[in-house]
C-alpha cells in the first residue's frame, strides 16, 4: 500500500480529492474563478481594500469577490444581474469564500455562455431562463442524494455521506426570497455556502450542482483540506511523468483513514 500522503507531508505535497463538497477551496484567485474576456471590454477592477469586481460591457452584469481574512468564511464571491445599467439588482448569487474554486469558476463559465446569447440573439436569458428547475436537482438523484419535502415549501436534497445539501424553496417567496441554498460540512457549522435569490436563472443552479457532484477529482494541498473531514476524503496523490522509455511510476489511491 502506498504510504498516506496526510502523515507527515511535505510542504509542497499535493493530492486530488473527492467529493468535492470536502476539498476545501482551493486558490481564492479571481483569474481561476472568472472566465471572462478582459481584453473584450470586461472590466477588472481592485479597490484599495482588496475587493475585485468584473462588470460586463453592458454594465448590467457584475461579479465581485470580497475578502475578508479575518472571518470564518474568508471573504464573499456575489454575481448579480441588473435590468438596467446602475439599477437594483434583478437577483443575486453568493458564495463563501470558502466554497471550492471549480465550482465558482463552472458557475461563471455558465453566466458568461448566457451573457453571450443574449448578446447575438433576440433573448434576454439573463431574466427570462426558461431551464425547469428539475434540471438543477436531477443530478443530485443521479448520484443518489436523499430527498425529502417539508410542508413549509422546500425540499432538501443530502449527500451519501450527510456532509453536503442542496436546498430549494420550490413555493413562492416573493421577488425578494432565497430560492436555493447550497452547502459542504455539517449543516450546523458549513465549510460553505452558496445562496441562490429568487429570480436567479435555473440554468446557473444546474450549474453548480453538476460541479458539485462531478467525479473529476480536485487538485489540493494536503495542508488546504479541512482536517475535520479528511477521512471522508479519496485521495490519489500527483504522480510524476516518466523518464522517456521508462515505466510509468506507481500511484497511490484510496480513502484517508
Amino acid at each position: 500500500m502506498s504510504p498516506d500522503p496526510l502523515k507527515n507531508p511535505g510542504p509542497d505535497q499535493t493530492v486530488k480529492v473527492l467529493p468535492r463538497h470536502l476539498a476545501g477551496p482551493g486558490t481564492a484567485d479571481p483569474h481561476t474563478a472568472w472566465p471572462f474576456p478582459f481584453d473584450e471590454d470586461w472590466t477588472l477592477r481592485q479597490s484599495e481594500h482588496g475587493t475585485v469586481l468584473a462588470v460586463s460591457p453592458c454594465l448590467r452584469l457584475w461579479t465581485s469577490l470580497l475578502h475578508e481574512p479575518a472571518t470564518s468564511r474568508l471573504g464573499t464571491w456575489t454575481i448579480a444581474a441588473n435590468r438596467v445599467p446602475f439599477g437594483p439588482a434583478g437577483w443575486t448569487i453568493t458564495f463563501d469564500a470558502t466554497t471550492p474554486v471549480e465550482l465558482l469558476h463552472d458557475v461563471h463559465t455558465e453566466l458568461l455562455d448566457l451573457y453571450l446569447e443574449d448578446l447575438h440573439s433576440d433573448r434576454d436569458h439573463l431574466f427570462g431562463d426558461t431551464t425547469p428547475a428539475y434540471e438543477a436537482y436531477a443530478p443530485l438523484f443521479a448520484q443518489g442524494w436523499g430527498h425529502s419535502v417539508r410542508t413549509d415549501g422546500t425540499q432538501t436534497f443530502l449527500s451519501w455521506d450527510g456532509l453536503a445539501g442542496v436546498r430549494h424553496r420550490y413555493a413562492a417567496t416573493g421577488p425578494d426570497g432565497l430560492a436555493w441554498r447550497g452547502w459542504g460540512g455539517r449543516l450546523s457549522e458549513p465549510l460553505w455556502q452558496a445562496r441562490f435569490s429568487t429570480g436567479t436563472p435555473l440554468t446557473l443552479v444546474a450549474a453548480f450542482t453538476a460541479s458539485l457532484i462531478s467525479a473529476v477529482p480536485l487538485h489540493r494541498a494536503v495542508t488546504d483540506t479541512p482536517s475535520q473531514f479528511r477521512r471522508h476524503l479519496y485521495l490519489t496523490t500527483p504522480t510524476p511523468k516518466p523518464a522517456p522509455g521508462g515505466p510509468p511510476p506507481p500511484s497511490g489511491a484510496g480513502r484517508i483513514r
